[in-house]
């Protein structure tokens, strides 16, 4: 795209269409960002001043983001490496978990591993295959594949390149793991050239920030615990708070009340190191957001 964009100009954004949709719609609204659909679904209208959304596959995502007609959109790691396109990744949002790799029906493999020898290999991700094959010195034939990658061996490919969460529908296909080629998530990327211009620039940052304030807020509750005069320090020493606790007396000095921020992950051996500590009445609750 040509020409000089003003800075009143929308942030285009663009949300991906399929498995990634529910856990990033429901990202947005826990970020109090509303979505009211139009009556054919594709044409979000956002309750955040200043964008225009459009729902999209996520392969078309990456591609959309390169040329510059969306400025920011959420798409899989996987598309954007097999795209090869230079994008800016402002959050991994962590969502949608998967592993590219490499499989294969046990009978075509020796003793475990991809045979010396010419083979065939089905895969939606071409780039990413042939990269792969090259670092491991293999020599194969690639078909592309449209879908339903797994069903292709043993008569119409010897192995395949594949997403895979929980490597069930291998399994179910009698597929096995032969090679990890990737890691990848659903991200955040802003279109490079979007960034250059300080009114988009400003609203894409503050719409990652909305993003990244729930993410944090999930690995975290509110902590709320009673403690004597004489435990206190003792069990503040025990708190992994942000910055600091939270502290206020109890009525007829009867104590303090402590508050925190803690990991979620941390709780199991917390709760018990503070009641050891003297802690009482603990309460632990959800956090919505947590903007720095």
């Amino acid at each position: 795209m040509s020409g000089t964009v003003p800075d009143a100009a929308p942030v285009h954004l663009a949300l991906p269409k399929g498995r990634m949709e529910e856990g990033v719609l429901r990202l947005l609204e826990d970020a109090g960002i509303r979505l009211t659909f139009d009556r054919r679904g594709y044409r979000p209208t956002l309750s955040l001043d200043g964008f225009e959304t459009k729902l999209l596959k996520p392969q078309n995502i990456v591609e959309m983001l390169h040329a510059g007609s969306r400025d920011l959109g959420f798409a899989g790691a996987d598309w954007v490496a097999e795209k090869d396109v230079e994008l800016i990744e402002l959050v991994d949002t962590a969502l949608d978990p998967v592993r590219i790799v490499a499989a294969a029906d046990s009978r075509f493999l020796v003793d475990g591993a991809l045979p010396d020898r010419p083979f065939v290999v089905a895969t939606e991700y071409e780039r990413l295959t042939r990269a792969w094959l090259a670092r491991r010195g293999l020599t194969a034939t690639v078909v592309r594949s449209y879908g339903a990658t797994e069903v292709f061996p043993p008569e119409d490919a010897d192995c395949i390149v594949d997403n895979t969460a929980t490597g069930a529908t291998l399994r179910a296909n009698g597929l096995t793991i032969v090679d990890e080629v990737m890691h990848s998530s659903t991200r955040l990327y802003a279109c490079p050239r979007s960034l250059e211009q300080p009114g988009k620039r400003e609203r894409i940052e503050h719409f990652a920030l909305l993003v990244r304030s729930v993410l944090d807020a999930r690995k975290r509750v509110m902590l709320e615990l009673n403690v004597s005069a004489d435990a206190l320090e003792r069990v503040v020493d025990v708190l992994p708070c942000m910055r600091e606790p939270t502290i206020a007396p109890l009525h007829h000095e009867a104590g303090y009340a402590v508050k925190a921020a803690v990991p979620r992950a941390d709780l199991p051996e917390l709760i018990r190191a503070l009641k050891a500590r003297g802690g009482t009445d603990i309460v632990v609750s959800d956090i919505a957001q947590i903007v720095p």
